[in-house]
């Protein structure tokens, strides 16, 4: 995941290249290692420990592009960047040669806030089928290959889990 933090113009990416195990993790951000130690975590913040140095996180407020939050005393407004959308669409089948998959499958769950398109419609690889909301972002759900929806298997409104199918596309 890309953040940028504004008034800040570099930004950076962040990853667990490690679990340690007992909260305990190997992160890289961009290409520097550092030893995280997750102390703390509830719904209000997180306390933990970067490179033997002690951190407190309080949230203040989240929605799809923007968080807000105080490290250390200091008020921050992360910019979150996701590539979500793609990362969905290549778990889908979408980044793979094989067209031989009938399931469009979710990967991950979300609530269905519309559906693009209908039983027997023609769709390319790539054309949006229907798109999710999940942890206050919506996420395009893409075909992953040519062919012809047989069968939508979800309705507006209605909740889907990872792995459940989304549509029978021949």
């Amino acid at each position: 995941m890309d953040y940028k933090i504004p008034d800040i113009e570099k930004s950076f990416e962040g990853k667990i290249t490690e679990n340690l195990g007992n909260n305990e993790y190997v992160i890289k951000i961009n290409d520097n290692e550092h030893k995280l130690k997750i102390i703390k975590m509830s719904s209000k913040g997180i306390e933990f420990i970067l490179d033997q140095k002690y951190h407190r996180a309080k949230y203040l407020e989240q929605s799809t592009n923007e968080m807000n939050l105080v490290i250390d005393n200091v008020p921050i407004t992360l910019n979150i960047n996701t590539h979500f959308d793609e990362i969905v669409y290549k778990n889908t089948g979408g980044g793979s040669t094989g067209d031989s998959q009938l399931a469009l499958k979710s990967q991950i769950p979300g609530k269905v806030v519309s559906i693009a398109v209908t039983d027997g419609d023609s769709v390319k690889k790539g054309d949006v089928v229907c798109t999710l909301e999940s942890m206050k972002m919506q996420v395009a759900v893409k075909a992953h290959k040519d062919g012809v929806i047989k069968s939508i298997k979800v309705k507006k409104t209605g909740t889907v889990a990872k792995g459940d199918v989304i549509a029978e596309i021949e």
